[in-house]
């Protein structure tokens, strides 16, 4: 049985067809408890014949909700963001949310302001962003709408409520690792300095060297890339061959590591055996490496469900007419160091 002139089914078909109340469908497609089994299984069957689906824009009319939730993302071409926007993408869909996501290619403040009316004109609910620079975070912070809104990977100060990984504490870890295994100092290849999981890692790594008062080499910048690794790898071997002891390498990613291997095989330098290697991010090819990579897991999966609980939470705050976290809210998801084989004891 199809709808008269071949229109796209509404809920008064199924009803029709079911032979039950509009208001019993309507109680069946959402969920509603209080409803005979049989009466369910019939209403069930009619929406299969017919092909019937909610209409999400009617729906949004009379609840004044649309179950659409805004994405800012930057640089999803890099494994931290693109892991970052897949846990929040299972997430959403696990509760029963859409996602609209804009992309952008720069942060300039007029680029900001388009993706944040492009999403306020698909009337999200509220806004997740991926905002792993300072500057973005800033103009967000500033932004009019799309409210409310999470930044990931935020840090602190924004006025915003943020979900991160604790990097300072991942960093930490891996430089005690090395420290622990009786090196002397760590070297540090950080990430792109403006971003602000490099600022972290710098400032974990720092804090590792300062307490167990040993050296603090000048860390040395790069761009998360394997060519930067590469050319800071070889720029390190050749510190080494003039005499400076560089025994142990803390990598800002693993991207980078992969870098840093290339040029230490290259010099000739065994790993772990003459050099030891710590990354961060744990990419799947890093247990496949040989060695294989010693590096800090970042649980990106749960920080998309941190970041879609705590954007719930406070839609449910500001549709009860209370004022918000006020961007107080913070949830931290803890790094953890995966140690292999690329780091051991210094050379004798």
């Amino acid at each position: 049985m199809n709808p008269p002139g071949g229109r796209t089914p509404v809920m008064a078909d199924v009803a029709r067809l079911a032979g039950v109340s509009h208001q019993t469908v309507s109680r069946v497609v959402n969920g509603h408890p209080n409803v005979r089994e049989e009466t369910v299984l019939r209403v069930r069957r009619a929406i299969d014949e017919l092909g019937y689906h909610r209409n999400s824009t009617a729906r949004a009319l009379v609840t004044r909700r649309t179950n659409v939730l805004g994405v800012i993302a930057f640089d999803t071409t890099l494994f931290g963001p693109a892991q970052t926007l897949s846990g929040i993408e299972r997430a959403a869909r696990e509760a029963g949310y859409f996602l609209s996501m804009v992309s952008l290619d720069d942060v300039s403040p007029d680029g900001i302001v388009a993706a944040a009316e492009y999403l306020i004109q698909q009337s999200v609910e509220g806004c997740v962003a991926i905002a792993p620079q300072r500057s973005l975070v800033d103009a967000l912070a500033a932004l009019p709408g799309p409210h409310p809104l999470v930044a990931v990977e935020g840090g602190e100060g924004s006025g915003l409520p943020v979900v991160c990984v604790d990097q300072v504490q991942g960093a930490h870890d891996a430089v005690r690792h090395l420290l622990e295994l009786g090196h002397a100092t760590v070297h540090h290849i950080e990430g792109d300095p403006l971003w602000l999981e490099s600022e972290a890692r710098v400032v974990g790594w720092r804090r590792a060297l300062e307490e167990a008062d040993v050296p603090v080499p000048e860390p040395l910048p790069g761009d998360w890339s394997p060519r930067s690794g590469y050319e800071l790898g070889r720029s390190l071997v050749a510190r080494r061959a003039a005499g400076e002891r560089v025994t142990a390498i803390f990598v800002g990613n693993d991207q980078m590591a992969i870098g840093v291997l290339r040029a230490l095989h290259e010099a000739g330098l065994r790993v772990p055996g003459d050099v030891s290697v710590v990354g961060f991010d744990d990419v799947p090819e890093a247990e496949y490496l040989t060695p294989s990579l010693t590096t800090v897991f970042q649980d990106f999966a749960q920080v998309g469900k941190e970041s879609l609980a705590l954007l719930l939470g406070e839609i449910g705050t500001e549709r009860n007419g209370s004022s918000g976290s006020s961007g107080t809210a913070r949830r931290v998801v803890p790094a953890r160091l995966r140690v292999r084989g690329s780091s051991g004891p210094p050379p004798p």
